[in-house]
């Protein structure tokens, strides 16, 4: 065996093992350094309404086929509102009851405040006659006790014989008379005084009528404005009864039929909106250097040769494994090194003529032409 025989193979081996380990060592840097970061990875998206039902009912009428087209406040769907139109005469019937008591009340509460009111003249009356009372009785003390004196001075003068009976007689009917108009007055005096605690008696128990009625008043309003929220929720449930696109865009595929009892939190029908992006799904080792706001082209499966225009609007916080129901946990032992992928998703540039040819769900091959910077600026800090 000669020695070229050995030496080419070995040289041959060397430069290949040489060239198999600076590519190995390289190839992640090579692939992060590009100015240019491909993707086929990526997919048409949209915004997606699944539209519910809040309420249970029977569905009357489906207004959208599928696939149809619609504008902001479309009907989509009708249930039958018979029973929600009942409770809202109902509500509005029992509002109407609350309020009728409420004016009654008022009414007792005018006639309670005429009473308070009498009873206030009562009072008054009351102590008028005392003050009467009390100046009738001021009035014939006087005379009463000049009647007094004169009948006891005619009972002495009558013992010595210096006066007549007849005087005698007068002198004693006149401190009577006197004696007994006193009397009256005290009794009108003691009458007054009587009717004077009565009466205040009286409007103390008018009085305190009169507050609960002001605390029965207090009651009505309350169940007024409670019954109003029952009017505002029955309005509330009877919109429901009609499922309305909340913006333009175009129906999915219908879930439900006419005749159909549905029930609360059912979907219904999807609601695709406009404005169409795109989600590429890059690995983790193409990130260095794509930023927000960086160019994109793209191009869509469904139309060949044709190139869309962007830009990078957001890149995911997290890789899509993060997002998964069941997210791996690579702490189990069995772990096998993957590269990860990381959702960016990509506007595009606002074209009249591509205005609703692009449907969820394509396929696309994104190209971001990252941003220029230095290295040193994007090192990864440990």
């Amino acid at each position: 065996m000669s020695i070229r025989s050995i030496v080419i193979p070995t040289l041959v081996l060397g430069t290949a093992a040489a060239l198999l380990v600076t590519i190995q060592g390289n190839w992640t840097a090579w692939g992060s350094s590009s100015v240019e970061q491909r993707t086929d990875d990526a997919y048409v998206r949209a915004d997606m309404t699944p539209m519910s039902t809040r309420i249970s009912g029977t569905v009357t009428k489906v207004d959208v086929q599928d696939y149809e087209t619609v504008t902001p406040g479309k009907t989509l769907v009708e249930l039958d509102d018979a029973d929600y139109q009942a409770i809202l005469a109902q509500s509005e019937a029992a509002v109407a009851g609350s309020e009728a008591s409420l004016a009654n009340n008022q009414a007792v509460k005018r006639i309670e405040d005429a009473k308070v009111q009498n009873a206030e003249n009562m009072i008054q009356q009351a102590e008028a006659a005392i003050t009467a009372a009390r100046a009738g009785i001021a009035s014939i003390e006087p005379d009463v006790t000049r009647s007094d004196l004169e009948r006891k001075r005619q009972q002495a003068l009558l013992a010595v014989k210096a006066t007549t009976n007849q005087q005698n007689e007068v002198a004693e009917a006149d401190a009577t008379r006197f004696s007994g108009m006193l009397a009256g007055r005290q009794a009108d005096l003691q009458r007054a005084e009587a009717s004077l605690a009565s009466s205040r008696i009286l409007l103390e128990a008018e009085r305190r009528q009169r507050a609960a009625l002001d605390t029965q008043d207090a009651l009505y309003r309350a169940d007024i404005q409670a019954k109003r929220a029952g009017i505002i929720v029955a309005k509330v449930n009877l919109g429901y009864t009609k499922i309305v696109a909340p913006v333009g865009g175009t129906v999915g595929e219908r879930h439900i039929q006419a005749g159909q009892l549905v029930a609360p939190g059912m979907q219904v029908i999807d609601l695709v909106q406009g404005g169409a992006w795109v989600q590429a799904n890059f690995k983790e080792t193409q990130l260095t250097r794509m930023r927000k706001g960086d160019r994109a082209d793209i191009k869509v499966d469904t139309y060949p040769g044709v190139v869309l225009h962007g830009k990078v609007e957001e890149i995911a916080p997290a890789s899509g494994s993060q997002f998964a129901l069941l997210p791996p946990d690579n702490a189990t032992g069995n772990f096998t090194k993957v590269v990860q992928r990381i959702p960016v998703k990509i506007t595009l540039d606002p074209d009249a003529s591509w205005e609703g040819k692009l449907r969820p769900g394509f396929s696309a091959v994104v190209t971001v032409h990252t941003s220029d910077g230095s290295a040193q600026s994007r090192e990864q800090k440990p």
